[in-house]
């Protein structure tokens, strides 16, 4: 059962991957046909055709290697400028030398489909701002079925929020501290939570006479770690009725917490601790549906964490490879191939230990952070990324901007083409990249359990 409960996983993030990957490319297939541009072929995957059909100037269909896609679109690089009849012949540049070749093969083969029909209509004769709507248009559809995702999941499933109500009591201050210590001496003393009656299952109310909310246990226990060797006035509700007790916290060293309770760590990676008090109790977990306000500020924070691993790439790589080749273990933060996302997703849903909405949430969840990776990295502003195709836009706006105001006519579109080695270098990097996250997330996988 197990095994087809993973199989069920990985299945989901397969159509997952191969639904986003196929809206992207609608995202620049719409605004496309919406400004005239010839839209010849919208090709889920890679190599030979499995399955096409052609409806009006678009042939669309399947390939064998579903781990892509793409549009073709006509006259997306300008044709080679021609010499002017009388001038000088110029020498060849050394680029012209080193990579003309490629690069004039590299444009016929683009432009093959052009027709004469296509005068007027093609990619690099429009105007530069509906040139990025169509290559934002892809990454844009990840951003919406992202926000879409886990807005469905924290707002219908829930967010696993600490709550008020009390999930353990430790009857001394040995055994709260530590783990290990499972049993209480005469010599130990008591803890204040215990000391003040509180048992499981009862939920807390309010603190000091102020009423807190279920789902404000880091406001609860903001109050106990600043008032340490003062007494605290609680209300709690146990099985139904209102009680109230007393408990003075201990003062002892205990991590020091951000604002969603994980523990702080300095520049070298150290937990940092602070004089705090302490009771000795915990928290019960619960998913509680957040409001639609807060999706923004969800979806914000994973776009910045996903930021950050792009920002940081090499070094991330570095260390992939570290702990695919060395004895490290994955940062289970950092980058992850397909292959490791089908993973993460058939361990999540093989889990006996998760509830079935659970694993619904978290399949979800998943998806979502994936179009937000696909809608990050394909902003990196080069080619053949759409964030290269953007900036090249950009850039034609800016020369035809500053020649404006000088009163220059006749401006030659930017010819992207020429920057092919350099595209081939991103290609060729981006495979490699590839090829170690697979090996790593097939000997060396990331463990989420």
């Amino acid at each position: 059962m197990s095994v087809l409960m993973f199989l069920g996983g990985v299945l989901f993030m397969v159509v997952a991957i191969g639904l986003s990957i196929a809206l992207h490319e609608v995202g620049h297939l719409l605004p496309a046909k919406k400004f005239g541009l010839r839209v010849p072929q919208y090709m889920i995957g890679f190599g030979k055709t499995i399955f096409s059909v052609k409806r009006g100037e678009t042939e669309y269909g399947l390939k064998t290697l579903p781990l892509g896609g793409y549009i073709s679109m006509v006259g997306m690089y300008p044709p080679r400028a021609a010499s002017k009849a009388g001038a000088a012949q110029k020498k060849p540049s050394f680029f012209d030398k080193v990579f003309g070749q490629m690069v004039d093969d590299a444009r016929s083969q683009a432009n093959e489909n052009v027709e004469a029909s296509d005068e007027g209509r093609l990619f690099y004769q429009l105007p530069i701002y509906k040139r990025i709507i169509i290559m934002l248009g892809g990454p844009f559809v990840n951003l919406l079925l992202g926000f879409l995702l886990i807005g469905v999941v924290i707002t219908g499933f829930g967010v696993p929020t600490a709550t008020t109500t009390v999930s353990e009591v430790y009857q001394c201050i040995a055994s709260a501290e530590n783990s290990e210590a499972t049993e209480c001496t005469a010599n130990d003393k008591e803890a204040p939570a215990y000391a003040a009656g509180l048992l499981p299952g009862d939920t807390i109310t309010a603190v000091n006479g102020a009423p807190v909310a279920h789902d404000a246990w880091y406001e609860l226990t903001g109050v106990i770690r600043d008032h340490p060797g003062e007494s605290i006035a609680l209300e709690y509700e146990r099985g139904g009725i209102m009680h109230d007790t007393t408990l003075t916290p201990y003062l002892t060293e205990r991590p020091v917490l951000d604002a969603d309770g994980y523990p702080v760590t300095d520049e070298n990676g150290a937990m940092k601790t602070a004089q705090v008090g302490f009771v000795g109790m915990g928290s019960q977990e619960k998913n509680i549906s957040q409001p639609v306000t807060e999706m923004p500020g969800v979806v914000g924070d994973q776009l910045l964490n996903i930021g950050n691993v792009i920002l940081h790439l090499p070094q991330r790589m570095v260390d992939v490879a570290q702990a695919a080749f060395g004895t490290e273990e994955r940062d289970p933060n950092g980058p992850v191939s397909i292959v490791g996302v089908g993973r993460i997703a058939g361990e999540i849903n093989a889990h006996e230990g998760i509830e079935i909405n659970d694993k619904i949430a978290s399949l979800l969840s998943l998806a979502g952070g994936l179009n937000l990776a696909l809608f990050a990295f394909n902003l990196i502003p080069l080619l053949p990324l759409d964030g290269g195709h953007v900036i090249g836009a950009l850039y034609e706006g800016l020369k035809r901007t500053v020649a404006r105001i000088f009163g220059k006519k006749n401006i030659a579109p930017v010819d992207t083409i020429k920057l092919l080695p350099l595209t081939y270098v991103v290609v060729a990097a981006m495979l490699v990249m590839g090829g170690l996250l697979i090996y790593a997330d097939i000997f060396k996988p990331i463990t989420i359990f």
